[in-house]
């Protein structure tokens, strides 16, 4: 276990998915499809759009493109909805 209670190896597999990915840089062909296979996983299981985001080095948008494209059906907004307030008796 890392710090935080991450597990060691999970903080490597970030790393290494960050180094491999230059911010700004094109992904084609198998290095996107791979990209495209990791992110799904760990949306699946959990992760959000934004810290795939930081973890990847991408921008919010490119995370979000890359999941639609590889059919992930995205979850709802989270937090409180701006609904009408409670009456109060």
């Amino acid at each position: 276990m890392g710090d935080h209670g991450i597990p060691t190896e999970h903080c490597y597999e970030e790393a290494r998915v960050a180094e491999t990915l230059k911010k700004g840089s094109r992904v084609t062909g198998a290095a996107r499809e791979k990209l495209a296979t990791e992110l799904k996983r760990k949306y699946d299981s959990g992760a959000s759009i934004r810290a795939l985001a930081d973890e990847t080095g991408r921008s919010y948008g490119f995370v979000h493109r890359m999941l639609s494209e590889s059919g992930v059906i995205l979850r709802g907004r989270g937090g409180a909805t701006r609904g009408k307030a409670k009456a109060t008796a």
